[in-house]
């Protein structure tokens, strides 16, 4: 099987550029950018990609790998950072681009290589940087420029070093799946053979050697990533896997019952549900500020998981669903923290547990959805909406109270059984309804009325790293507005969120 090295220099699309690349049915892996140069020569990769990164390469505090590693005779392509860290270690020289700094769109014309193969002689890039290659190493040529980047694309081509300053691997590079497709196969020689299979069957043999003769508790919400989790995990250790899920009273309507029922009747597992509404509350009550729920939430999970675990006997292990953009959000590493999340930002400093185990936690949410196919999970559940862990408190604005989830959990439905009856549940990526803190004035049977303000959010994406705002029919949404006003008394107002990932985030919390 052939294997892509993608070595990281902390950017926030290493993950992304291992994605795309196995998107084209080629395995990667993300290392150090400090991993041994013998390892990776004993590793066997048919290519490496080096990633971008947030710092300039002239500063001496700068992440770098050893310039042997471009002596292995292994095909190398330099992203932003990693084709300007490609060039200092050839002997080229960066330099600020000051005024002249490049973010997003940009026009590129290159004059031919075999990573531009089938690419227009110009085409749109997409830039994020402030330094550039200045000075060309010998034995590099410039083979793409920009208006404002002399050097937008270099090459060594008969050693087959690339680098290029934009970023290939994001939607917005018009030709950047034709780029890294050439670099994988022209230049890399891969076959393209590795499947979704192969991610299943290595990581069940994978847990089935690590985790032999551990005990295993599974956090369990019944959500798309925890289950693929639980059901990845049970094929490894069979019996020794208990999942325990915590109904923290933040679920939606009717989903408690759903997900008890459906682990037990369809895959006879281990499980345990605590109904922990009243405790989970408690701990939310007086709190407005988003990053403190989201840590409450988290910490108290983890106590429950820790109380559960002791009744069962001593547990080695605890299994979180963790996907990648929830360690990106989280800032874990070198990303800046967006919001943290309760199975990764939101953890607690001290757990009792020996080990954390996230088998899902290179993925993205497609990924997820392909590996729980593969494992034989029933179809509509592998396509159940994305809920989040912190639930419904944070699509509840401001205070968390039950009387604001009762409101919450019906409007949320009552939207999720339109875009339903319209067939519409498979053209947008998630979709739902947030209680905002706003009220406002109405008029109900000739009387005024001053009620809250529901917001509906639908999105479309493929990796929820970047999304945009679902176009409904405007029929849909007047027909869950209408039905929310009148059904759900308190509610005087609904609005329908039209923002973009970025700047927006998809939750509103």
């Amino acid at each position: 099987m052939d294997k892509i090295l993608v070595l990281d220099f902390g950017g926030q699309y290493n993950q992304l550029i291992a994605r795309r690349v196995r998107e084209q049915h080629v395995y990667a892996e993300i290392r150090s950018c400090q991993t041994p140069v013998e390892e990776i020569r004993k590793a066997g990769y048919s290519g490496i990609i080096f990633t971008g990164g947030p710092n300039s390469v002239y500063d001496p505090a700068s992440p770098r790998c050893g310039r042997e590693v471009l002596e292995l005779g292994i095909p190398v392509l330099g992203i932003c950072y990693g084709c300007q860290l490609m060039a200092v270690l050839e002997g080229g020289e960066v330099v600020s681009a000051g005024a002249v700094s490049e973010y997003g769109k940009a026009e590129l014309t290159h004059t031919g290589s075999p990573l531009f193969e089938d690419v227009p002689a110009v085409s749109a890039v997409w830039m994020s940087h402030t330094d550039y290659v200045k000075t060309v190493p010998t034995g590099f040529s410039v083979t793409g420029v920009t208006p404002s980047c002399p050097a937008a694309a270099i090459a060594d081509e008969e050693r087959r070093l690339y680098g290029v300053q934009f970023h290939p691997e994001v939607m917005h590079t018009a030709y950047g799946k034709t780029m890294l497709r050439n670099f994988l196969f022209r230049i890399s020689g891969c076959a393209g053979d590795w499947t979704m299979e192969d991610f299943v069957r290595a990581s069940v043999e994978k847990y089935q050697k690590e985790l032999a003769g551990k005990r295993v508790l599974c956090a369990l919400s019944g959500g798309v990533d925890s289950s693929v989790a639980a059901v990845l995990l049970h094929r490894a250790v069979g019996e020794r896997l208990t999942c325990v899920f915590v109904d923290h009273g933040l679920l939606r309507k009717d989903e408690g019952d759903l997900v008890e029922r459906t682990f037990r009747e369809k895959f006879e597992m281990n499980i345990v549900r605590v109904n922990a509404g009243e405790r989970f509350l408690a701990k939310l009550a007086g709190v407005t500020e988003p990053e403190k729920k989201r840590k409450i939430i988290g910490e108290e999970f983890i106590r429950v998981f820790e109380e559960e675990a002791k009744k069962i006997g001593y547990v080695h292990v605890l299994v979180q669903g963790t996907i990648y953009p929830d360690v990106v959000e989280s800032g874990v590493g070198e990303a800046a923290t967006i919001k943290s999340h309760h199975n990764v930002g939101g953890l607690p400093s001290v757990i009792d547990f020996d080990e954390i185990v996230e088998p899902l936690r290179l993925l993205f949410k497609d990924e997820v959805r392909a590996a729980g196919l593969e494992l034989g999970i029933p179809y509509e559940l592998v396509w159940r909406q994305p809920f989040p862990g912190p639930g419904l408190a944070i699509r509840v604005l401001g205070e968390v109270t039950e009387e604001k989830l009762a409101v919450l959990r019906e409007c949320d439905a009552i939207f999720r059984e339109e875009v339903l009856a319209a067939g519409l549940e498979r053209t947008t990526k998630q979709y739902f309804a947030v209680l905002t803190d706003s009220r406002t004035v109405g008029v109900m049977g000739d009387a005024r009325t001053y009620g809250c303000t529901v917001a509906l959010r639908a999105v479309d994406t493929d990796d929820f790293m970047t999304a945009d705002w679902s176009r409904l029919p405007y029929d849909v949404l007047a027909k869950a507005s209408n039905r929310i006003t009148n059904e759900v008394r308190t509610v005087s107002r609904v609005v329908y969120d039209i923002t973009s990932k970025p700047p927006a985030t998809v939750e509103w919390e």
